[in-house]
């Protein structure tokens, strides 16, 4: 049986699973091959726990954890409402291929619109062809304000 939960930080099985699927997820090609520092590891729901702009939802199937979505709340200027930004969403390998993502994609939808918010935004590798597929079946298109000048790039720079 698959269960969609918006998670509780302070539940310790939604907590270790979150850790966890994260983890699973940055071990994956997809997530940069590499696993979660300790660091990450001891002090992500600490973390995360003292923000009330971070929206969890995770997926269980016979108890185990199976997918999760980490969302950011954000803000629209143009809207002048939130958004909500989903930051990382992932499925434990041997869960891949029963939709679940797509329960993940509608249960982070009903956070959204609880929130009040105008669009769902997030980031996706060029190379990730089965995430895109996934996001398009589920009304996501690319971010552009002018067809001429082109699609909005995502960059970044570390510090």
């Amino acid at each position: 049986m698959t269960q969609i939960v918006n998670a509780d930080f302070a539940n310790a099985r939604h907590a270790s699973a979150i850790v966890e699927l994260l983890n699973d997820y940055a071990m994956d090609a997809m997530g940069g091959g590499q696993q979660l520092a300790d660091f990450v590891k001891s002090n992500l729901i600490a973390a995360i726990s003292k923000r009330k702009d971070v929206h969890v939802v995770l997926a269980f199937v016979d108890d185990e954890p199976a997918g999760v979505a980490i969302c950011i709340e954000g803000f629209s200027t143009f809207a002048c409402q939130p958004l909500l930004n989903i930051h990382d969403l992932a499925v434990a390998g041997k869960f891949r291929g029963r939709g679940i993502s797509k329960l993940l994609m509608a249960q982070v939808e009903q956070v959204a619109l609880g929130l009040g918010c105008c669009k769902i935004t997030l980031e996706v590798l060029e190379g990730n062809l089965r995430a895109q597929a996934l996001y398009k079946s589920t009304g996501f298109a690319g971010y552009e304000l002018d067809p001429a000048m082109g699609k909005a790039m995502l960059m970044q720079k570390k510090l």
